[in-house]
């Protein structure tokens, strides 16, 4: 099965001058907790409502925060040709909960979640127990310190 078949394909952006009210009330909207950035036809980042949370809110930072100084800018992603056993390894092995999916020129063609993967290709399970465990990569405390 190729990641195709299980990505979310409407995948709504965010650009880096937006606000983060701005990227807030997307969320809320669409509900989801992650946008792509983009600047143009280009990924820049990507931001998470946990991103809105401990880098701004956290530091006593406002809704008028710009996107750019809340999101990440080292983009992990997939493509939309990959086979799913794949893409589940990999993201096991980096930690990450979501992926945009890009073409191979590219091109942001969607997100696949750990819920895309568990409710579309149940017999990934075992590859995703891995993103669950505790990383210092991610530890927003560790970054900090």
């Amino acid at each position: 099965m190729k990641i195709r078949e299980v990505m979310t394909r409407d995948t709504k952006l965010a650009a880096p001058d937006d606000t983060l009210r701005h990227a807030a009330k997307l969320m809320n909207e669409y509900d989801c907790g992650i946008l792509p950035v983009a600047e143009g036809d280009r990924l820049v980042g990507m931001i998470t409502d946990r991103d809105i949370a401990v880098r701004c809110v956290a530091e006593g930072k406002g809704p008028n925060t710009k996107v750019r100084d809340a999101m990440t800018e080292e983009v992990k992603y997939c493509f939309e040709d990959e086979n799913v056993s794949h893409v589940c390894e990999n993201m096991s092995e980096i930690q990450v909960r979501r992926l945009p999916v890009m073409d191979r020129n590219k091109r942001l063609v969607g997100i696949v979640s750990l819920g895309d993967l568990a409710s579309k290709a149940p017999a990934t399970a075992k590859a995703l127990r891995g993103i669950a465990q505790p990383s210092m990569q991610h530890n927003q405390r560790s970054a900090a310190a």
